[in-house]
């Protein structure tokens, strides 16, 4: 089989990071080609190299073995080289139609509608896609929006297509759907480069298997060299992976009820609908649902980031709903937020400085009406051996360290005053191996020592491990209660699609 792209010695460096170093692979024509690795390993880098957002320090990349330049995505995408971004990039004000057109090149002013309508439709029937071209992106789901994002690469006609986390967003149906469409691919020749840190996935997907570790690439392997557990151990290497063990839950004292609980968004419409919900001390509750279905506006009016429009929220029987973000705080409601850098930390403050930010007025780290820098140091050196955090050099702004180790910073910071109940919501996302399991520990601790957990997750893996009970989220409802020891996923994903149970 021969190499559609091969990546030569590439190396890049930020001030004061080597990300890429000397990271060498080849993606041959009609193969689906997997990148793992832990966070920091170089994954991220490597994309933005190979769709022209960065420009290598040095290396070679080579497209049919003709050495290629990409100084920009333009170029990327003339050499038939196209990605499928975590975050969509498309004009939720628009059509289907509309942003497949507004992705397409020399399109004139004074075009045929009806042509380039027929070449789309052509995409979507050939892979027996049932997408309206005209309705508004906004009334899509996120299923459907990924299936624009990839159609607008396959009418484009790219010949290597990068998928970044595709399953996300999805129900196990919508996964196996894409994961069909993408053999499809592969058997007409194109090449598919895939990135997941859910091995199930690389094990059914992978032709073959690229590991990379510390922006260096350490092995590519074929189908059937590898099994989870050698996979595994490539990306972890030395690390340890933190063990647990899952206390029994007894359902005795009740933590929080939830009674018919509304809230509306932007546009007036309901994120939740009469939701109700019981969490006893000690649970962990699984929150299953595809993303945009009332997930987040659950845990943002838990945690008083926004107002429900009717319903009660009580906890250990004292009413808090609509209380503000501090007053949950003090009620012992701690949040994991859903985007870590842009709502959960303070980039540009230090690490010490992110770790008292919702007790920074304590007497603990005042000295009169200043600051007690000192004994804010010495927290943070606690909480920083404590929750294993690799914080780099004293004084570093938080926003350098690593997904994983700003997750633990949130975390650090969340659980300092021993809160009674932990909103997660997408705790791991986007997280490898051994911190998502050191995200799992510390749920399960608190759990040990009588924390009850919300854990809102698009991982059903993760779901069926960790909880005690799963409840199912669908248009601002729950549509379904399930024990994770007596169901599938393929159960859960029919309620995730709003098939409710007799």
């Amino acid at each position: 089989m021969s190499n559609l792209l091969q990546i030569k010695n590439i190396r890049k460096t930020f001030p004061g990071v080597v990300a890429l170093d000397t990271i060498s692979l080849s993606i041959a024509r009609g193969e689906i080609h997997t990148l793992l690795g832990e966070n920091g390993a170089g994954k991220s880098t490597l994309m933005n190299v190979l769709t022209g957002l960065y420009r290598p320090d040095r290396g070679e990349i080579l497209l049919d073995g003709v050495s290629i330049q990409l100084n920009s995505p333009r170029d990327s995408l003339a050499m038939g080289i196209g990605m499928v971004h975590q975050h969509f990039m498309l004009v939720s004000a628009h059509t289907v139609f509309e942003n497949i057109l507004l992705a397409l090149e020399g399109v004139p002013n004074f075009y045929s509608r009806r042509t380039y309508r027929q070449k789309v439709q052509k995409v979507l029937d050939a892979f027996e896609l049932d997408l309206d071209l005209d309705s508004p992106v906004w009334k899509l789901s996120i299923g459907a929006q990924q299936w624009i994002e990839l159609i607008k690469l396959l009418v484009r006609d790219c010949r290597l297509l990068i998928l970044d986390e595709p399953t996300a967003v999805l129900t196990p149906q919508e996964s196996a759907r894409l994961f069909q469409v993408l053999t499809r691919l592969r058997d007409q020749g194109k090449s598919i480069l895939f990135i997941s840190h859910k091995m199930r996935e690389v094990m059914e997907i992978s032709d073959r298997v690229t590991v990379l570790k510390k922006g260096r690439s350490l092995v590519s392997l074929s189908r059937g060299e590898y099994d989870e557990s050698r996979l595994a151990s490539l990306m972890i290497g030395e690390d340890q992976i933190p063990m647990w063990i899952k206390p029994a839950c007894k359902y005795e004292q009740l933590a929080l009820e939830i009674k018919n609980l509304s809230a509306r968004n932007d546009r007036g419409l309901a994120d939740l609908d009469n939701f109700n919900m019981k969490l006893y001390r000690g649970q962990i509750l699984g929150v299953a649902g595809v993303a945009g279905n009332g997930q987040k506006a659950l845990a943002e009016v838990l945690t008083g980031l926004k107002e429900a429009s009717s319903g009660r929220i009580l906890a250990e029987g004292r009413d808090i709903t609509n209380s503000t973000a501090r007053s949950s705080y003090i009620a012992g409601i701690a949040h994991i937020p859903e985007d870590r850098k842009s709502i959960g930390i303070a980039p540009d403050m230090t690490v010490g400085d992110n770790l008292i930010m919702k007790n920074f007025a304590s007497r603990a780290f005042r000295r009169w009406i200043f600051q007690d820098r000192a004994a804010i140091r010495r927290n943070a050196s606690a909480k920083i051996n404590e929750f294993a955090i690799k914080a780099g050099p004293d004084g570093n702004p938080v926003r350098y360290l690593s997904g994983g180790n700003i997750q633990k910073v949130i975390i650090a910071r969340e659980l300092s005053e021993k809160p009674a109940v932990l909103v997660a919501l997408y705790p791991t996302r986007g997280l490898d191996i051994g911190s998502a399991e050191y995200v799992h520990k510390v749920i399960i601790d608190g759990a040990n020592q009588g924390m009850s957990t919300i854990l809102i997750s698009e991982d059903l893996d993760e779901l069926l491990k960790l909880s005690d009970q799963i409840v199912v989220m669908f248009r601002g409802r729950l549509v379904g209660c399930v024990d994770p020891q007596a169901t599938t996923r393929e159960e859960i994903g029919l309620l995730m699609s709003g098939e409710v149970q007799s």
